[in-house]
C-alpha cells in the first residue's frame, strides 16, 4: 500500500512537472515557429538558440511589481487566476500516458495519476469550472474591457462546448459507450484508431478545442486591437503569467486528449512487430516508455497546429465567430451523430 502512495506521488509530480515544462518551452516553440513562418530568426539570446528564453521570461513575470487596482474586488481579483491555473492542471490526471508495467514482485502499475470509469465527465466538468476563472478575474477587476473579454468567453465556451459534446458523444457510441479514458486507448489497440470511424468529428473536436483555449482564430477575450487586452488587462506580474501560462497547459492537455480519443494515445502501428523484434515481453517498463514517446510525439504535432493556425489565419468578427459556432459546428456535430449511430448499428449486424 505504502510503495501505491509513493508511486501515485511520483505520477502526480512527473505529470505535474511535465505540463509545466511542455507549458513553458511551448511560448519558445511557438516564437520560433512563428518566426520560420515569417521568415525570422526568433528568440536568440538567453542561451543557445534562445533555449533559456523561458526562464528569462518566468524571471521577469515573478520580479515585476505587483499591482491591485483599488476599485477591484481583492478576494476575487487574486482567486480568478488561480482558478484557471488549478483547473488546467487538473485535467491531466485522467490523462493515460502509458501502458501499464509490471514489476519484479508482480505489482502491476499504470502510467496514470487515476483511471476513473467516467474519465470523459470528470474531464469536460473541470474544463467547464475554467471559464469561472476568467470571468471572475473580468469581473473582479470592475474594468469594462475585462468584462467585456469575461463576458465573450463565457459566450464563447457555451457556443462551442455544445458542439464539442455532441463529437465525444458520437466517439463513446464508436467505443462501445466506454467512457474511461483509458478504455478508449486500450481499445484503439486492439482496432483502427477512432480518426477512421470519426473524422468529421475529430475535426468538430479540434475546431471546438481552438475556441474553448482562446487560441487564434478565437482569441476574441483577450482580443488586443479592442479590448485592450480583455480579461486581463487589469493584471500584471505573476497572476498575468498564471493567466497565461495556464492557457499553453490547456493547449498542451487539449493535444493529449486528441491524441488520445482519436489517433490511439500511446499505441502507434506496428508496436507488437517492434516489441517483438526488441525482445519485450508485455509489462515491461520498456514498452511504456517507447508508448509514451509516441504519445509525446503526437502531442507535440497537435501543439506544432495549435500555433500554425495561430500564425496562419486572422481573427475572427464576433459574429463570425457565433455563426460557426451555432449555424455551422452544431449542424455539423448533428449529422455526425447520425451518421454516427447508422455506421455502429451497420458495423454491429455485418462484419467488416
Amino acid at each position: 500500500m505504502i510503495a501505491f502512495v509513493i508511486y501515485k506521488f511520483i505520477v502526480c509530480v512527473v505529470v505535474f512537472g511535465l505540463s509545466l515544462g511542455v507549458a513553458a518551452y511551448s511560448t519558445w516553440w511557438e516564437r520560433k515557429l512563428s518566426a520560420l513562418l515569417q521568415d525570422r530568426v526568433g528568440p536568440n539570446r538567453a542561451g543557445p538558440l534562445g533555449l533559456l528564453q523561458p526562464l528569462a521570461d518566468g524571471g521577469k513575470m515573478f520580479f515585476k511589481e505587483e499591482i491591485i487596482p483599488n476599485v477591484s474586488n481583492k478576494f476575487l481579483f487574486i482567486l480568478g487566476p488561480s482558478l484557471f491555473m488549478i483547473t488546467a492542471l487538473l485535467t491531466g490526471s485522467v490523462i493515460p500516458w502509458g501502458k501499464s508495467f509490471t514489476t519484479e514482485s508482480g505489482q502491476t502499475y499504470s502510467f496514470q495519476i487515476t483511471d476513473i470509469n467516467i474519465g470523459i465527465l470528470y474531464l469536460f466538468g473541470v474544463v467547464s469550472i475554467g471559464v469561472y476563472g476568467i470571468m471572475i478575474g473580468g469581473w473582479s477587476s470592475n474594468n469594462k474591457y475585462a468584462l467585456l473579454g469575461a463576458i465573450r468567453a463565457s459566450s464563447q465556451m457555451i457556443s462551442y462546448e455544445i458542439a464539442m459534446g455532441i463529437s465525444v458523444i458520437a466517439l463513446i457510441i464508436t467505443a462501445g459507450g466506454a467512457l474511461s479514458i483509458s478504455e478508449i486507448v486500450e481499445q484503439q489497440d486492439a482496432g483502427v484508431a477512432n480518426i477512421v470511424w470519426q473524422p468529421l468529428g475529430f475535426l468538430i473536436f479540434f475546431i471546438c478545442a481552438l475556441a474553448e483555449t482562446n487560441r487564434a482564430p478565437f482569441d476574441l477575450p483577450e482580443c488586443e486591437s479592442e479590448l485592450v487586452g480583455g480579461y486581463h488587462t487589469e493584471y500584471s506580474s505573476m497572476k498575468l503569467g498564471l493567466f497565461l501560462f495556464a492557457e499553453y497547459i490547456n493547449m498542451f492537455v487539449s493535444s493529449a486528449v486528441m491524441s488520445a480519443f482519436y489517433f490511439g494515445g500511446y499505441n502507434f502501428p506496428f508496436a507488437s512487430e517492434l516489441y517483438s523484434a526488441l525482445g519485450l515481453e508485455a509489462g515491461s517498463v520498456w514498452i511504456t516508455v517507447i508508448g509514451f514517446g509516441a504519445f509525446f510525439t503526437k502531442i507535440c504535432l497537435f501543439i506544432s497546429a495549435f500555433m500554425w493556425v495561430r500564425w496562419t489565419l486572422p481573427r475572427f468578427r464576433y459574429d463570425q465567430l457565433m455563426n460557426l459556432g451555432w449555424k455551422i459546428l452544431l449542424p455539423l456535430s448533428l449529422l455526425n451523430l447520425a451518421i454516427t449511430v447508422v455506421v455502429e448499428y451497420f458495423r454491429g449486424h455485418i462484419q467488416f
